[in-house]
């Protein structure tokens, strides 16, 4: 991880022509009450966000309002990590399983402390509102800031920072298993990110060495998997700013350097950003990869004096990337132009809000609206199957097609990973209410799973939610999906007239 991250300040943003003005930023009505940046926030699976503060060990949960919007939610604080096991990690891998759980990997820094690459791991249960330690892969040390993803299968897949290795975590048993490696063309993962295709593989940006680019394909069994080339980007990706070698408890760690992140598009693109050393004659680069031909196409270059090194980007329901660069200032890509936008004042990290909105967490926490707020259409999900009638307090599944989204939608560059391609479901009141009924054990955690296999989750109506007639729809990267109506009885209703439907909303 840069510690530019956390830094770097923006007196104004960049005075450029044709900057975007439609969009607006805005920051929280109530900020939390810890400080929560430069920490990711990870959107749970009941529409509220959880943040690590700057304790290392606190978490806070922000809930949105009545109406849905996060402008004027509330904060909860949640459980800590137990200060007994002396872990509280900056800079790690993690994500938002499909059973709705959080789990945190390793840390480059631990307790504010020195550069130590721990193996340390834990797992968040929303529902319990417990942390779980995690015991690391057999064999592994160290950890630190390394790459991950979910798959599509909802195993958990973490790279090893100091070598070439993988290894596979499987949620329902907490275990790990050692995948292949074959064909990688680096001698390890450090610094690099992973981003996930629909057909189940994912593709990385090479920073050792830049500019070369790598795609795994994946296989769900001990020792298998492996790499394959997938030649250069136009210009590199990756800039290496020759810090020294660092001592930590295992050895000497030699940064490679830094790169940007990498988001699938609406159309099948994916557009991943560079960095630079900010200087004027070093420009930061952009590559777009054709995921049909498996090609790469120059992006447009970042203007001079700023870059996206090891910082954050989502994509927005309208089909644009969003990019929180190194010097804070934030860009839209549209498939051609990036167009400085807004600025919070300092680099943040970025994730979607079911309604739409980008939650943008620097200094303060704030709420970023573009200005096309409409979704593509390839993204919105059909919603095929699900009851008439529920009851609060009772789990119900919900079928459809691309429930998932069409896009991981988040990325930072290697660690910190918080992607949000899993299903929500959100009621909606005749008055405008908004509760979403907390999701869990999605069958699939894949992008873009079309429209010819049907996808579900499992909702658990909320206890409180009054009786009544709602919109109900899924929800996924800030996009909704078809929606129908539902009729929520009253909790202790032991009979439904079958005739008595809903009527459209």
């Amino acid at each position: 991880m840069n510690a530019r991250l956390a830094s770097i300040l923006l007196v104004a943003g960049f005075p450029f022509a044709g900057v975007a003005i439609g969009a607006t930023l805005e920051p929280l009505t109530n900020q939390p009450p810890a400080y929560v940046g430069p920490n990711p926030p990870f959107l749970l699976t009941d529409g509220s966000v959880l943040f690590q503060d700057d304790s290392y060990t606190g978490f806070w949960k922000l809930t949105p309002d009545a109406n849905g919007g996060y402008l004027d939610g509330t904060w909860t604080e949640v459980a800590s990590l137990p200060e007994a096991w002396s872990y509280g990690p900056y800079a790690y891998a993690s994500a938002v399983l499909a059973d709705g759980r959080v789990l945190i990997e390793g840390g480059e820094y631990n307790l504010n402390g020195p550069f130590s690459l721990t193996n340390q791991g834990a797992i968040y249960d929303p529902v319990a509102d417990t942390w779980t330690e995690v015991d690391p892969p057999p064999g592994w040390d160290y950890i630190g800031d390394a790459s991950s993803i979910v798959m599509p299968n909802g195993k958990f897949l973490l790279g090893n920072k100091l070598d070439m290795r993988i290894a596979e975590l499987d949620p329902a048993t907490m275990t790990w298993t050692a995948l292949g490696f074959a064909g990688k063309a680096e001698d390890f993962n450090a610094e690099e990110g992973w981003t996930l295709l629909p057909d189940g593989t994912f593709i990385t940006v090479d920073v050792l060495g830049a500019p070369n680019t790598e795609r795994y394909v994946y296989t769900d069994a001990e020792n298998a998997g492996s790499w394959t080339a997938l030649g250069p980007t136009p210009g590199s990706l990756a800039w290496d700013y020759n810090k020294p070698p660092i001592i930590f408890p295992g050895g000497t760690y030699d940064p490679p350097g830094e790169t940007g992140q990498c988001v699938l598009r609406p159309d099948l693109t994916v557009f991943c950003t560079g960095a630079s050393n900010d200087q004027a004659i070093n420009l930061a680069h952009t590559a777009i990869l054709d995921t049909t031909t498996m090609t790469w196409s120059a992006g447009p270059d970042f203007p001079p004096g700023d870059d996206d090194g090891d910082t954050s980007a989502v994509l927005l329901p309208n089909g644009n990337v969003l990019v929180s660069s190194h010097t804070g200032q934030l860009y839209e890509f549209d498939g051609a132009t990036l167009t400085p936008t807004l600025s919070p004042g300092s680099s943040a990290l970025l994730v979607m809000l079911p309604n739409g909105q980008a939650l943008v967490n620097g200094f303060d926490v704030e709420i970023y609206t573009p200005d096309v707020t409409d979704p593509d259409p390839a993204a919105i999900a059909q919603i095929i199957d699900l009851p008439y009638f529920v009851i609060p307090g009772t789990t119900y599944r919900v079928t459809g097609f691309q429930l998932n989204g069409i896009s991981q939608a988040q990325a930072f560059g290697d660690e910190i990973q918080a992607p949000t391609n899993y299903p929500l479901v959100r009621f909606t009141g005749a008055g405008g209410d908004v509760h979403y009924a907390r999701t869990h054990d999605h069958s699939s955690m894949g992008v873009r799973t079309g429209f010819t296999d049907t996808v579900w989750t499992w909702f658990d109506v909320p206890p409180d939610i009054a009786a009544g007639t709602y919109r109900i729809e899924t929800v996924a990267n800030g996009v909704p999906s078809n929606h129908t109506c539902m009729r929520v009885l009253a909790a202790d209703a032991i009979f439904a007239d079958p005739f008595e439907l809903c009527a459209p909303m």
